[in-house]
């Protein structure tokens, strides 16, 4: 095993770790805050559409934390189309916005990095 691929599989490794700490503190913000959420985004459909999610378990937990950060971090259209009320959003706590627009925004660094650790590893016929 050569250093750059000892290096490229370190790295890799990180970013599985990162990854999991990522679905750690979402399932703690899930668990600890979805009440807060929700009490919050009361008055929009797209959340109460969304509710039934969290009688599925830890994965529907995922899934729920996933999109109210979704309609967290880019309101604009949902606003747009009726399904998310504008005045919800701005009475929303900022510190939990600030840590969902956090999360969501990290795993797609989290998911590219992986992503991308693994073409390089494939290019260079490691894999």
């Amino acid at each position: 095993m050569s250093k750059a691929e000892f290096a490229l599989g370190s790295l890799g490794g990180a970013v599985l770790i990162l990854i999991f700490i990522w679905i750690a503190v979402a399932l703690y913000l899930a668990y600890t805050k979805m009440d807060v959420m929700l009490e919050h985004l009361k008055n929009s459909s797209a959340v109460k559409a969304l509710a039934f999610y969290r009688q599925l378990g830890v994965w529907g937990h995922l899934k729920l934390i996933g999109e109210i950060a979704a309609l967290v971090t880019s309101p604009g259209k949902s606003i747009k189309s009726g399904r998310l009320s504008a005045q919800d959003i701005d009475n929303f706590p900022p510190s939990l916005k600030n840590k969902l627009v956090l999360l969501r925004r990290s795993v797609f660094v989290l998911v590219s990095l992986l992503f991308l650790v693994g073409g390089i590893g494939k290019i260079a016929g490691w894999m």
